[in-house]
């Protein structure tokens, strides 16, 4: 195993500083059918409602068919997108449009399935290259179940949100001239209703309607959840959600290929693979063909003839036995995040009938193992990988309320991700199966990916199973090469359904599986709204007992957005004062008690008098919150602490929709403090400081041990003089914790808000890294109380004196990438508190997605501090603005070129 700590791949493997990553998984071999309204694609799409169409589908899917009074409509996309797009409805994420009892946009189980079947439409070319070839329409999804026409013709009918179709229309096509696809789109057979809130689990409220949605093979949170709409998407997402393409074959067709290794133990440095592909004959006649394979760029080489009857498919294997060569010596493993780098190969495999090519394919994978068991002292569930220990810093994936998704939404969320630290996503089992390119960039970034499959313990359980089954089975073939996929679990906190297991281990076996979340070492979540920090540390923060311990896949807290996303939310008029119906819609009805608990918090550093200064204020408890949570955790990392504790899956990580209870990024992907503060809890080297016992411990995610380090303490009151400090030498353990280094002794005299510096300094005095905390001399009086040092107590901030930073910064352009990289020091003798940076445009509005290495941050007098920013040049205004500011640090506005 190869070192991995290097100042180069520190900053590397933290910052993330690198362009977008081409999306390898869209074949520059297939015709994308993607709309020209919302992605920019070149194609024309229409909608229609279907009951009020007056001509059948025979003549409305043929060419030349008048659509003057249809509307443009978004594909890939959903029914109501297509609404809101053309103004039929209003934003439903602003303000109260998507509130059930408005009746503003008419829901799905008051209207009735027929008010959301729409006709979809289009017209496309076959190219004359296809001529003598079997022509495919290719649909990857819809919601939820639909009939394809082409050109006069029923082509095929769908069902289930996610199971592709591959349609075979070279009979009705016609090469070199206009075609037309007609798709007929039905809301889900069972919508569900809203109830009024009763009580489910413990300390919180039941979920999912009344559990009807669950009859489907859906996205289960669109009928309402807390962490969404509590009352839901008024569609159900019906539509098209998923992409078209169209594309041609010879007379063999490969699909769904596999590639399983076999790592030899204890030393993992031999890899027998094992291939396989399904190979199809779509024709009416017999076809020999034969299969050849290549892993690229290893002088791996391998191919079988066979024989396939009309209409057969069949699939091949290429095992290490029979063909020597896929033993690989000495192989690249892929590694997670921190652990090493995620190595990835590639697999080319193509059919060939009478000496050309039929058809192609390829893929990537990765070579490693990942594993589990339960043999910890509390029998909690322990994941390995490559035969070592891995601590799970996780987290629960929800995707976009209304799949308003795109590829460069999807690497914006998984780029804030690697920065953060955190190492698994899970892909909670009322969302969806997430896209190709997801995994991809999982796949680059060492992220690993719990997928869960579409049933929840709040609803009721797929009335079909066979529907339900072939869904699942269609996910795993198109799922399971990605090395970052890691674990299967058939629910979210429910059963599974009779036949999935067996199925899914005979599709893959190369992972684990667990029936749903919370068994076979895996306790039930919580907390997942405010409370006081300093019950992380006091492990009550949970009215279900101890929490902080074991394998927790739900354990969380809320954090604010940034003012000018609050101000893309509702009116100002209910931004300020706040309006506390209007609020609560924007957070899950006041699940995560935002309006409540979180503004009692804010309050505690000094009533607001606009919502500017709230909104600052409220970063400080949000960046409290993540922190304190995340260090808790490492403080107990693998029984180095009070307790053992194997893994902790945050809940959750992504805003589905617009709303005020954000998490590192809110909806429109502009960061909070948490992000960054979380950034610096799971940096892979840290000290962090315990606001319970006083101590310093300091942690390490490496496999790697480091000798003679040096942890340091400094204490500054507020008049920023240093009242106190400590350093001692330590060696810290591979993979370990260094835990209660030594206690911080606060004079009896400090000022009443005052704050800490940690660092922690290399065997050669070198930095490499540093924590900076806040903190009140408040007594913490109990958890029924918003008491203690972390909490309360903090409205002397108030008195730092206004200081000037100076900034250096110089703008340049890489690609297709453009960089902003300042050095921002501290030259006076006060601390610069909470001091955050942006990028605007000339309307002063952020400029977004906007990645920065670090934001939000203090300096102490005479500290500076280097951050890049980096945006897509598409992004990039013409004249962007860069503006320095802070708690107590005087606005700065840069004119960049």
């Amino acid at each position: 195993m190869k070192s991995i700590i290097t100042g180069i791949f520190l900053l590397l493997s933290v910052c993330f500083v690198q362009a977008q990553t081409p999306n390898y998984y869209r074949s520059p071999e297939k015709i994308y059918l993607d709309s020209k309204d919302g992605h920019n694609g070149g194609f024309n799409w229409q909608m229609y409602k279907a009951g009020e169409a007056k001509d059948p589908a025979e003549k409305i899917s043929q060419p030349g068919y008048q659509t003057g009074d249809w509307m443009p409509a978004i594909v890939p996309g959903t029914v109501l997108n297509s609404l809101v797009h053309n103004k039929v409805y209003p934003e439903p994420y602003y303000g109260m449009n998507n509130k059930l009892d408005q009746n503003i946009i008419p829901d799905l189980a008051k209207a009735g399935r027929d008010f959301y079947t729409y006709w979809f439409r289009t017209e496309f070319d076959v190219p004359e290259s296809y001529k003598d070839k079997i022509v495919w329409l290719q649909v990857d999804g819809i919601n939820y179940r639909a009939e394809i026409w082409v050109n006069g013709y029923l082509l095929g009918n769908m069902s289930g949100m996610f199971k592709p179709d591959y349609i075979n229309i070279t009979d009705f096509a016609r090469i070199g001239g206009k075609n037309a696809l007609a798709i007929k789109v039905y809301p889900v057979d069972m919508p569900g209703t809203i109830k009024p809130k009763r009580w489910g689990a413990v300390g919180e409220f039941h979920n999912g309607g009344d559990g009807n949605i669950g009859l489907n093979t859906t996205m289960l949170m669109s009928v309402g959840w807390d962490f969404t709409f509590n009352d839901g998407i008024r569609d159900r997402n019906t539509g098209i959600w998923k992409n078209i393409s169209l594309y041609a074959t010879d007379k063999a067709v490969l699909r769904h290929p596999f590639i399983k290794s076999d790592l030899a133990k204890p030393g993992y440095d031999l890899a027998k693979e094992t291939v396989s592909v399904e190979v199809v004959n779509p024709t009416q006649g017999n076809v020999k063909c034969t299969v050849k394979g290549e892993i690229a760029g290893e002088n791996i080489t391998f191919s079988k003839e066979l024989n396939l009857f009309r209409g057969e498919t069949q699939t091949v294997s290429f095992t290490p036995e029979e063909f020597p060569q896929l033993t690989i010596k000495n192989p690249r493993l892929w590694w997670p995040l921190f652990k090493g780098n995620p190595e990835l190969y590639e697999l080319k495999l193509t059919v060939t009938v009478d000496g050309k090519v039929s058809d192609e394919t390829k893929t990537r994978f990765g070579i490693r193992e990942i594993t589990s068991d339960q043999n910890t002292p509390d029998k909690s569930r322990q994941f390995y990988v490559n035969g070592k220990k891995l601590f799970i810093r996780g987290t629960n994936w929800i995707p976009e309320g209304m799949l308003r998704t795109s590829d460069e939404r999807t690497y914006a969320e998984l780029r804030y991700t690697k920065q953060s630290g955190v190492n698994l996503i899970r892909m909670w089992g009322g969302g969806i199966a997430e896209s190709d390119y997801f995994f991809q960039l999982c796949d680059e970034m060492g992220l690993l990916v719990w997928q869960e499959f579409w049933m929840t313990g709040d609803t009721k359980h797929p009335q079909d199973k066979d529907l339900y089954l072939s869904n699942v089975e269609a996910t795993v073939k198109r799922l399971r090469n990605h090395p970052s996929l890691a674990y299967y679990v058939s629910s979210n906190e429910s059963t599974e359904m009779p036949g999935a297991k067996d199925m899914i281990m005979a599709l893959d076996g190369t992972r684990g599986y667990q029936m749903q979340s919370e068994c076979d070492g895996v306790h039930d979540g919580s907390p997942y709204k405010q409370v006081n920090p300093m019950q992380h540390y006091e492990n009550t923060a949970s009215e279900r007992g101890s929490r902080v311990d074991g394998f927790n896949p739900e354990y969380g807290a809320p954090t604010i957005p940034t003012v000018e996303t609050l101000r893309e939310v509702m009116d100002e008029k209910d931004l300020w004062p706040i309006n506390k119906e209007v609020w609560d819609y924007h957070d899950g009805g006041g699940f995560h008690l935002m309006s409540t608990m979180y503004t009692d918090l804010t309050n505690n550093y000094g009533a607001s008098s606009s919502i500017e200064e709230f909104a600052t204020k409220g970063q400080f408890v949000g960046a409290m919150n993540s922190k304190s949570i995340w260090e808790v955790w490492n403080y107990n990392k693998l029984g180095y602490g009070d307790r053992y504790a194997s893994g902790l899956l945050f809940w959750y990580h992504n805003c589905p929709i617009s709303q005020v209870c954000a998490r590192m990024w809110d909806y429109s992907l502009e960061p909070t403090a948490s992000l960054y503060h979380t950034q610096n809890a799971l940096e892979p080297l840290h000290a962090q400081f315990d606001y319970l016992k006083n101590t310093v411990s300091v942690c390490n995610d490496y496999y790697q041990a480091f000798k003679n380090y040096k942890v340091t303490a400094e204490v500054y009151d507020l008049n920023s003089k240093k009242v106190w400090n400590k350093s001692q030498v330590i060696d810290i353990p591979e993979d370990g914790v260094v835990n209660d280094v030594f206690t911080i002794d606060f004079p009896q005299n400090i000022t009443q808000v005052h704050f800490i510096k940690l660092r922690l300094y290399n065997e050669k005095g070198k930095e490499v890294a540093n924590t900076f905390y806040w903190r009140s001399n408040d007594k913490y009086e109990g958890r029924k109380t918003l008491t203690g040092p972390t909490s309360s107590g903090f409205e002397d901030l108030s008195k730092l004196k206004q200081v000037q930073l100076k900034t250096t910064y110089k703008a340049y352009q890489e690609a297709d990438r453009h960089f902003i990289k300042a050095e921002i020091k501290n030259t006076s003798s006060t601390i610069a508190f909470f001091t955050q940076l942006q990028l605007l445009d000339q309307n002063k509005k952020p400029v977004r997605p906007s990645f920065y290495t670090d934001n939000f941050f203090s300096l102490l007098p005479g500290e500076s501090q280097t951050v890049i920013i980096e945006t897509a040049t598409a992004d990039m205004p013409s004249e962007p603005l860069f503006v320095v500011k802070g708690w107590n640090v005087k606005a700065a506005t840069y004119k960049c070129k």
